[in-house]
């Protein structure tokens, strides 16, 4: 049932996809001739806005762009990645031009380096020149341009950071260039590779000893990943890699998830504020663009900081909310609360009061501070009852000491 919830979910989305799809020609001096592109931009694209936006770079666009299109649409409605502008390239019959190579290296050459730079050096210039796009982008390409998208990992400034190959039919030395340059790349790259049973045998063994290759890569800045897909063809595993590949790019993107909290967040070498924060930074520095801390975020990290009795990040995290959502009572009541849990009885129960004229928050309001305020200040009575109590027991003991 759910499955089929989501495939009437993906149509939907699909639908406008498809007619929001705008077509250009553009002019290429490289290859003396007119290029006609697809291009789908963001909903409620603003020109004029500040916000940015990765590329998808989609090769094969005569068959590929929509499936692409459409998982992207799906993907950023759950905010599972950010909106994105994608680019398809027509290429119909040029295409074997296209994907032109030298049989010793496996790299473009002659028409197929011609369109490498009409790529790298025409179309992105294009692209970046028209709309508001972030440094972050995406090639996609599938058999034949899946193995030459690589060549743009060879570039001494790669336009791409993210490389998705699908099913792709290397040839010559390709695939020990690729290990190779990817053992000694100095930039976050991520690269997704994917194959399946009933791939075309040929392919798909030369496939499997690539990945056996690029396993072995020891660099940090190299995020790899790989799929063997069971009952697939060489092109129905196309929409499952697509959406796998996003997936796994974008994962840090995505909210927080139960796996990242238990494994990252609960282990975390310090206050779980500094996580949270750098965890931002880290979607900034790599895809170019700001996401914002939510309510949402913080009280997950907050959950956390309780469960590993953690109550100075709980009072850090905080001041973060403090700073991020002034008007609201969430950062107060975290304050408070970690100074409750710590026997600081007074300070809690006087942080606790200045939350009363803030917002509610999404789950803390009025009603239950006022509540954590009356709780307190039974026990300061019942400490203070306590603290008579002693005095009186010991006026007592000084009487019996002095009659005796």
């Amino acid at each position: 049932m759910r499955k089929a919830i989501l495939i009437v979910i993906t149509c939907l989305i699909c639908v406008p996809s498809i007619a929001q799809t705008v077509y250009k020609e553009i002019s290429s001096e490289r290859l003396n001739s007119v290029r006609r592109i697809k291009i789908k931009l963001p909903k409620n694209y603003d020109k004029n806005a500040e916000m940015k936006y990765p590329v998808v770079v989609v090769f094969d666009g005569d068959y590929l762009f929509e499936p692409v299109a459409g998982q992207i649409d799906f993907q950023t409605y759950f905010d599972d990645m950010p909106s994105s502008i994608v680019v398809g390239i027509m290429q119909g019959e040029e295409r074997m031009y296209d994907s032109f190579y030298d049989a010793l290296t496996g790299l473009p050459t002659d028409s197929g380096l011609r369109f490498h730079e009409f790529v790298s050096d025409e179309l992105l210039t294009y692209i970046d020149n028209k709309y508001n796009t972030s440094r972050f982008k995406v090639a996609v390409g599938h058999d034949a341009m899946g193995s030459f998208v690589n060549s743009y990992l060879f570039k001494d400034d790669s336009p791409f950071h993210a490389y998705v190959c699908i099913s792709p039919d290397f040839e010559g030395s390709l695939r020990n260039f690729i290990s190779k340059r990817l053992t000694v790349f100095k930039d976050d790259v991520f690269y997704y590779m994917a194959t399946s049973e009933k791939d075309i045998p040929e392919v798909r063994e030369k496939i499997l000893a690539t990945n056996v290759l690029l396993s072995e890569v020891d660099n940090q800045n190299v995020t790899y990943y790989f799929d063997d897909f069971e009952d697939e063809t060489h092109y129905t595993l196309v929409s499952g890699a697509i959406a796998r590949s996003f997936d796994k790019i974008f994962e840090i993107y995505n909210p927080l998830r139960e796996k990242e909290l238990e494994e990252k967040v609960f282990n975390y070498d310090g206050t779980l504020d500094k996580y949270l924060v750098n965890r931002y930074k880290r979607i900034e520095r790599l895809f170019g663009i700001t996401k914002e801390i939510s309510e949402k975020e913080l009280e997950k990290v907050a959950k956390v900081a309780e469960d590993r009795e953690d109550f100075k990040s709980l009072d850090k995290l905080g001041k973060l909310a403090n700073k991020l959502f002034p008007e609201t009572m969430l950062g107060t009541y975290y304050m408070a609360h970690s100074a409750e849990m710590r026997g600081k009885t007074k300070k809690a129960k006087k942080i606790y009061e200045s939350a009363l004229i803030l917002s509610d928050a999404t789950n803390i309001d009025k009603d239950y501070i006022a509540t954590k305020i009356e709780e307190l200040t039974l026990v300061l009575v019942a400490d203070v009852e306590d603290e008579e109590l002693e005095e009186l027991i010991e006026e007592e003991e000084e009487v019996e000491n002095e009659e005796k």
